[in-house]
């Protein structure tokens, strides 16, 4: 369905057009792409090169490398209550807030992902504070992998609060691999790193073959 990734565009759009049907984006994430539309009308799936991704696991646990955890965000995790899967649609609707900048998610997106996360591939984790959501993130988690689509923030760490207890989820998954695309100075200072295309898609392929679900 989709071409071999080791020599396509590290920047651009690897293909363009296709669906959002949930055969299709399963196959994209197990082949090493994601989409994102390009303009109004446009679908492309991209495959950067280099990928960002959040060390997770048992050998990033004991190698100090999983994701970094400061004082001051472990004074904000005490303010806030986090769930699973308790609203998938509101946090992805916060994350497509178009109030936002460089929105992207549209009605498409939301209603194709949400059927994701009916058939138990989409997950989400929601941060509360005062019973008002507050923070979250979602994604798509095959096996031992989990691509990390977007995440939101209305109070200061909620975000991060929701990627500290997404990551913990994957802290004993062997060969767990946690994508989040392109590596940003956020993501960065709490410990996301960058790794070849070709490695990613190796560790890829152990991943997804895991018979484990971080989220039963």
């Amino acid at each position: 369905m989709f071409p071999p990734l080791h020599d396509a565009d590290p920047d651009g759009p690897v293909v363009l057009g296709g669906d959002l049907e949930p055969g299709t984006l399963l196959a994209a994430y197990r082949s090493g792409l994601f989409p994102m539309p390009i303009g109004r009308r446009r679908l492309g799936w991209w495959s950067p090169d280099p990928r960002g991704v959040i060390p997770v696991g048992p050998r990033a646990v004991a190698a100090g490398t999983a994701l970094h955890v400061s004082r001051s965000l472990r004074r904000s995790l005490r303010r806030f209550t986090a769930t699973v899967d308790a609203d998938f649609e509101a946090v992805m609707r916060a994350c497509g807030d178009p109030r936002r900048p460089h929105g992207w998610i549209d009605e498409k997106f939301v209603g194709a992902y949400t059927e994701l996360h009916r058939r138990g591939w989409a997950h989400s984790v929601e941060v509360w504070e005062d019973d008002q959501l507050v923070g979250g993130v979602y994604g798509v988690s095959i096996g031992a992998f989990f691509a990390g689509e977007s995440m939101f923030h209305r109070a200061t760490d909620a975000s991060k609060a929701a990627l500290v207890h997404l990551t913990d989820r994957f802290a004993h998954v062997e060969h767990a691999l946690f994508d989040v695309q392109w590596l940003t100075p956020h993501l960065a200072s709490l410990g996301a790193v960058e790794i070849p295309r070709s490695e990613y898609l190796t560790r890829l392929a152990s991943a997804v073959s895991r018979p484990v679900d971080p989220f039963s």
